[in-house]
């Protein structure tokens, strides 16, 4: 959504209209549950409400709005849906018990629904209220047809991948990502690195990383994972320059510096345009 609460980009949306016309094809009652920005409590500007228009027109029904994601308004919509029916929740992560994975939080959300389709690929791996949380109080739970589309490519892709095979990880910490890495390292001939995660390699590489996102207790194994990269033969990718800020803020002042060059007191943010022309140069050299 732009300033003016004008959708700019409706891909996701679109992607997971199949799901769920498919789901009022059969009769069902549809209640979508969703997320919008990272707000600090109620805030207005990451409301839902504006996907209504357009998800009312993409899926040829009147999709109902509700205020709040869970509460007795909430139930009264949800009983007076009629098969056929869409009911939008308002956004969950205007509760702090979202992220949270709160048990209570997530038995209410579910309270209203019979099962559970997950049809977002792209927060699967968080463990949230709404998208593991309420597993454990709807059965069956089970993937939408994006989820599993998405599932299948990236299956095949790693199970039976055309060589040279290349991968990207990113992230803020190491300590999340060790399991992909090593497995990763088992396969690919490509592994580029990005995210937060760099600067704990970038440490144990004996460079300075100023103010930035370090892992202190990571300094080994990211030593270990390069010298195993190594020893497998694969090229493993690091940035080369980086684009650092003097503190993280809106008005912070920011420059692009050699990843061996960020200064004392500031911190690295992103990765910059040389390791970008170098990432896609390596990519184009790849198949998978």
């Amino acid at each position: 959504l732009d300033d003016a609460q004008k959708i700019t980009d409706d891909t996701r949306i679109r992607a997971s209209i199949p799901t769920i016309k498919f789901l009022l094809e059969k009769g069902a009652k549809v209640i979508l549950a969703s997320h919008l920005g990272r707000p600090k409590g109620v805030t207005p500007k990451f409301s839902l409400k504006p996907l209504v228009p357009r998800l009312s027109e993409l899926l040829g029904v009147e999709v109902v709005m509700a205020n709040d994601c869970i509460g007795e308004e909430v139930e009264k919509l949800a009983a007076a849906l009629p098969e056929g029916g869409v009911l939008l929740l308002e956004n969950v992560r205007f509760y702090k018990e979202e992220e949270k994975n709160d048990p209570e939080f997530a038995k209410k959300l579910a309270s209203v629904a019979d099962l559970y389709v997950n049809d977002a690929f792209g927060t699967a791996h968080r463990a949230h209220a709404s998208t593991e949380g309420v597993t454990k109080f709807l059965r069956p739970s089970v993937a939408g047809f994006l989820m599993q589309k998405e599932l299948d490519y990236l299956v095949g892709a790693v199970a039976n991948p055309k060589k040279p095979f290349a991968a990207i990880v990113g992230g803020s910490k190491v300590s999340s990502k060790i399991g992909v890495i090593e497995s990763l390292l088992a396969k690919v001939d490509i592994l580029i690195l990005g995210g937060g995660m760099i600067f704990t390699f970038y440490k144990a590489q004996g460079k300075a990383v100023g103010k930035s996102l370090v892992e202190e207790d990571k300094l080994e194994l990211a030593t270990s994972l390069i010298e195993t990269a190594k020893a497998k033969g694969v090229s493993l990718l690091l940035p080369t320059d980086v684009v650092v800020a003097d503190k993280f803020a809106p008005d912070a002042e920011s420059k692009t510096v050699s990843a061996d060059a960020i200064p004392d007191g500031w911190m690295g943010l992103d990765v910059g345009p040389d390791s970008i022309k170098t990432f896609s140069e390596a990519l184009d050299t790849t198949k998978t």
